[in-house]
C-alpha cells in the first residue's frame, strides 16, 4: 500500500494539536482570577479583618495603615496621633466572585458610617472611616455606593472617598488578631487572643451599633 505523503498525515495532527490549544486557553480564561486589592478604613482594624475574611471571594486580608506621612509607621505611633495614618485593612480579593460594588456594600454595612469622631468605643481620628480609591472608575463606584447608603438611611454619610495611598502593614502582632491562640494578658486577666478579641468587641458596642444603624442589613454581626 502506497504511503500517504507527509504533509498529509500532519494535517490532521496538526488541526488537533491546534484545538487542544483552543480548548486549553478557553479553559484558562474561564478559570482566570482577577485578583485586585480595596483599602478601607473601618475603625479598629481586627474587627474588619475578622469580619471580611468570612466573604467569599476574599483571598486575604491585612491589618494595617494608610493616608498619612509617615513612613512604616507603628501602631503606636499611629493611635498617638499626628502621623495622618487610619487603621485600615488592605483586602486582597477575585473580582470575577466579589465585585466591588458588592465589597463596598459589605463594608458600609459593616460600620457606622454617620459617626464622624471615630468608630465606637473607639475615638480619634485614627479610627474614623474612608474608603480609598484607585482612578476614576472605583471613585465613581465608591460615591455611588454612599448615595445609596444615604438614601437607605435618609442621612448624611461622613465617609470620605479618599485617593489610593501607600499601605503599610501593621505589626505582626496585630494580624489575625481574631483567630489566634495566643495567651496574652488582658484587663479581663490571661485570655487567648481570639477570646480577647471577643470581649472587645461585645463591650465596645460594635455590632450593637452597626444594628441599630443597619437593622436586618448588618451581613457581620456576631
Amino acid at each position: 500500500m502506497p504511503r500517504a505523503p507527509i504533509r498529509d498525515t500532519l494535517k490532521p495532527v496538526t488541526l488537533g494539536l491546534a484545538m487542544l490549544a483552543a480548548l486549553a486557553m478557553q479553559t484558562g480564561r474561564a478559570h482566570a482570577e482577577d485578583i485586585r486589592t480595596a483599602v478601607v478604613a473601618g475603625g479598629c482594624f481586627w474587627c474588619v479583618e475578622a469580619d471580611f475574611e468570612r466573604v467569599e471571594g476574599v483571598q486575604e486580608v491585612v491589618s494595617g495603615f494608610a493616608g498619612g506621612t509617615v513612613e512604616n509607621p507603628s501602631y503606636r505611633q499611629v493611635v498617638n496621633g499626628g502621623t495622618g495614618h487610619l487603621e485600615v485593612v488592605e483586602i486582597t480579593y477575585d473580582a470575577d466572585v466579589l465585585a466591588y460594588e458588592q465589597l463596598l456594600h459589605l463594608f458600609l454595612r459593616s460600620i457606622d458610617p454617620l459617626d464622624d469622631g471615630g468608630q465606637f468605643c473607639d475615638r480619634g481620628f485614627s479610627y474614623t472611616t474612608a474608603i480609598f480609591v484607585n482612578g476614576p472608575e472605583e471613585r465613581a463606584i465608591a460615591e455611588a455606593a454612599i448615595a445609596q447608603a444615604e438614601a437607605e438611611l435618609g442621612a448624611d454619610v461622613v465617609t470620605p472617598v479618599r485617593d489610593a495611598a501607600t499601605f503599610y502593614p501593621a505589626e505582626e502582632y496585630h494580624q489575625d488578631y481574631y483567630r489566634s491562640d495566643e495567651l496574652i494578658l488582658t484587663r479581663f486577666g490571661p485570655r487567648r487572643k481570639s477570646v480577647a478579641y471577643g470581649l472587645y468587641r461585645d463591650a465596645c458596642g460594635r455590632d450593637d451599633r452597626v444594628e441599630a444603624v443597619w437593622g436586618a442589613d448588618a451581613p457581620f454581626l456576631y
